[in-house]
């Protein structure tokens, strides 16, 4: 691919050449960074205002909506029943197509009460959609009919407060994050076949124990000087791999754990928050060879840094929300912000950009709209009856929205036929 290292860094978009344009395929949509091309989304909702649908969903789950082939997908658990599914909804009716329980696992490792057995957000192609529960399982479906193709069992680890990270595709591999308090590792599974194509441990040994070794972010795949590189942040290091074979390219160490937010890239630059208990925003340039700590983080920013929500690469500028609620807006280039404000509530839920927007949810329900500019504006205040803690999904000229018991379908003036 021709042109400078930020423009090949800005063009890989994973595999959207083989999505629709109205699909929002895995975690933060087609290119994993939370961007939509969607216009004419709604400013304004409510319980009785711009809802084309809102559906109960069984079970409990805060994995993220993922939509494919005129399907919403989401996964779920049913604790008491030791239950993992996954559910189907039509895009356009809201109705339940698709029920299929998955895996039912003998035991449960114990889950932190702020987390579920269901976090992980599926991925899919034309075709498939791959879910993954942590050490629970991972399977690939049918998109057409439900139908398991395979299941896999060969990743195990202990997560002490339940599964989190979310699989991606990369040509024929399906990757996943297993960062535990017993094991620390990235793995490849053979898309068409479950089987384990490589398993990478991580590189840094950690003189720490337990609840600081694991790690729940989703990694993202970038292009640097005409190579793929897999950016995998993890408990006390970030470390980047080729998706090929899982060989670590370059790593750079911090204190951090428990990482969950995805890391973001452009300008010739990877943006990575470096996770609990004082998260730092890092910008690192990805050109070089095995620990460059000292020689390519270009900035490092940490004031009030999200340790949940992933942030947001907008041209020349980041945003994000801090899980307390401080959003800032920041020069990417230098790492220095530009305003800073206040918003209503926590955040779980990684916000979204469509059309000039920024699309905040709150843990109480709360979704604060604000322009993406370089004066702080307040566009719109809404609210939704429950929890958010999934990141919202868009396609089709709408919104979707899980709560801890419902999907929202939000779109201006909605078909009073549908709902």
């Amino acid at each position: 691919m021709k042109g400078s290292p930020s423009v090949r860094i800005g063009l890989a978009w994973l595999f959207l050449a083989s999505v629709a344009s109205a699909d929002w395929p895995q975690f933060r949509g087609p290119r994993g960074d939370g961007h939509s091309i969607e216009t004419g989304l709604p400013l304004t909702w409510s319980e009785e205002h711009n809802v084309a649908w809102k559906i109960p969903l069984p079970g409990r789950g805060w994995s993220s909506p993922v939509i494919l082939d005129g399907k919403v997908w989401v996964t779920t658990a049913f604790d008491e029943q030791h239950a993992l599914h996954a559910l189907a909804l039509d895009l356009t009716s809201g109705e339940i197509v698709h029920d299929i329980e998955v895996f039912r696992p003998a035991v449960w490792q114990e889950a932190h009460p702020e987390n579920s057995y269901a976090s992980p957000t599926p991925v899919g192609e034309p075709g498939r959609v791959y879910v993954h529960f942590g050490a629970y399982g991972t399977a690939s479906l049918s998109a057409a009919t439900g139908e398991v193709l395979w299941r896999s069992l060969d990743l195990k680890l202990q997560h002490e407060v339940g599964p989190g990270s979310s699989p991606i595709l990369w040509q024929d591999f399906l990757i996943v994050h297993c960062d535990g308090t017993d094991q620390r590792f990235v793995a490849a599974l053979d898309k068409h076949t479950g089987k384990l194509a490589w398993q990478s441990p991580r590189s840094i040994p950690l003189d720490r124990k337990g609840t600081h070794l694991k790690a729940f972010s989703t990694p993202l795949v970038i292009h640097h000087a005409g190579r793929p590189q897999l950016v995998s942040p993890a408990a006390g290091q970030v470390s980047a791999y080729d998706p090929a074979n899982g060989e670590e390219i370059w790593r750079v160490r911090y204190e951090g754990y428990s990482n969950v937010p995805r890391p973001v890239a452009g300008l010739g630059l990877v943006f990575v928050n470096t996770g609990y208990m004082k998260p730092h925003l890092l910008a690192i340039h990805p050109g070089g060879r095995g620990d460059v700590t000292d020689s390519h983080v270009r900035w490092d920013y940490h004031w009030q840094v999200s340790a949940n929500p992933s942030p947001l690469l907008i041209g020349a500028r980041l945003y994000m929300v801090s899980d307390w609620g401080i959003a800032s807006w920041l020069d990417a280039r230098k790492g220095e912000d530009l305003w800073r404000q206040r918003l209503k509530g926590r955040y779980y839920a990684s916000p979204i950009h469509a059309a000039g927007r920024i699309y905040n949810f709150s843990l109480e329900g709360r979704s604060m709209v604000l322009a993406a500019a370089d004066a702080y504006q307040e566009l719109a205040t809404n609210t939704l009856d429950g929890q958010i803690r999934a990141s919202p999904a868009v396609s089709d000229g709408a919104i979707f929205v899980r709560t801890e018991t419902h999907l929202y379908r939000l779109e201006e003036h909605p078909r009073e036929d549908v709902k």
